[in-house]
């Protein structure tokens, strides 16, 4: 029992030094706000900035104005305090910090946080704004694990991931399902339609029926600022936790979005979203996620998929004659609108006549039900369908 309770106190003390050292407990994150360039003024930062101190933040406001409840660094224009800011980042002056605009570089992109208006329910936007990939495919199958590090970061243990049903969608998909096979840890969503199935339509985004939704980051910037400003007319975002936390392999620099159209509740909420992400050690988390990924073939899945599409596009320039057409009663979902026409070919080449359609849930391939098995074996096998 004396060997128990020992055991007991000292592995409290370990966490609590543990949590001493990564900032999780004890200390207060110092969170930076840079206040100048704000559509509503420095004003409305600087309300944002007392809001989040009052949550327990320490925070350094980067501008020209003073409170008693922060810390406030003088700066005498927009540039001036994005240059201490980062200053400040760099030398650990400050854990993280808020701003309205940085130059991310290719492979980095931040993962946004939305309050939907159907339930209330958190949800991770991957990604807002930056670039995964030069690739769009790849991108989006990034952005899926970016989205699950920031939602483990902030102590969703096993995040559903669900994919928008976007150009892309169906390819990301297969590539996170095969991460999956080879054993990556993904939790895919189930889609509140009755077809189900984790790519999510219109619906599923207001409902959150993904904790995490995929997405590429133009679409998600929209998406950001719609759920944070569909109730004020657009001009001031009231809701909803900003752009997110730049998220990339590699990259450990703290930085998290808000727009110039962002309120102080918005502004209020990126600062504590950025010290949650403190506590709960994002970059170790991470690290930790790229790792597994990594191991499950990511990459050599991701350079495999780009050397078919390169092939494909070679194909694809092939001139395919139609077989004689026939009625076209079945149908074939789940292939991108931008390789519709080449899954035609793919069949008519096969001599199976076929046409191009576009379903309730996306494009579909249209045949005769007596080649559907053997369209569909077709297509599965030249990648343009799981």
């Amino acid at each position: 029992m004396a060997n128990s309770i020992e055991s007991m106190i000292k592995q409290t003390f370990v966490t609590v030094a543990e949590g001493l050292q990564d900032g999780s407990i004890g200390v207060k994150p110092k969170i930076g706000i840079t206040g100048m360039g704000s559509e509503h003024g420095e004003e409305n930062a600087m309300k944002g900035a007392v809001e989040a101190a009052r949550a327990g933040v320490d925070v350094y406001y980067i501008g020209s104005l003073e409170h008693p409840e922060v810390t406030t660094i003088k700066v005498a224009d927009d540039e001036e305090g994005h240059k201490k800011m980062e200053e400040m980042v760099d030398a650990g002056e400050l854990d993280g910090a808020v701003t309205m605009h940085f130059p991310f570089p290719i492979g980095v992109s931040t993962v946004g946080r939305a309050i939907t208006p159907a339930t209330a329910k958190q949800m991770f936007l991957a990604t807002t704004t930056g670039t995964s990939s030069t690739d769009r495919i790849e991108g989006m199958v990034l952005n899926a694990v970016y989205g699950i590090i920031t939602a483990k970061a902030c102590g969703v243990e096993n995040p559903t991931v669900g994919i928008a049903n976007v150009d892309g969608a169906r390819q990301t998909e297969k590539i996170l399902k095969e991460l999956q096979d080879n054993g990556y840890g993904i939790t895919f969503a189930e889609s509140s339609r009755a077809d189900g199935g984790c790519v999510m339509r219109g619906n599923d985004l207001l409902q959150a029926s993904a904790d995490v939704m995929v997405m590429d980051s133009l679409t998600g910037n929209i998406m950001c600022k719609l759920f944070s400003s569909y109730t004020t007319g657009g001009s001031f975002e009231a809701m909803g936790y900003g752009y997110g936390p730049g998220i990339g392999e590699g990259y450990e620099k703290l930085i998290m979005i808000v727009s110039r159209a962002s309120g102080a509740p918005v502004i209020a909420n990126a600062i504590k979203y950025a010290a949650e992400l403190v506590r709960g050690g994002v970059f170790k988390v991470a690290e930790k996620e790229f790792q597994a990924a990594n191991n499950a073939g990511l990459k050599k899945i991701l350079d495999e998929r780009k050397a078919a599409a390169a092939a494909a596009a070679g194909a694809a320039t092939e001139e395919v004659t139609a077989p004689p057409s026939e009625p076209v009663t079945s149908q074939i979902p789940g292939i991108e609108i931008l390789d519709l026409e080449d899954g035609v070919k793919a069949l008519w080449k096969e001599g199976i006549y076929a046409e191009s359609g576009m379903g309730c849930t996306g494009p579909i391939i249209l045949i005769s039900d007596a080649n559907a098995a053997k369209a569909r074996e077709i297509l599965t096998e030249a990648g343009f369908i799981q």
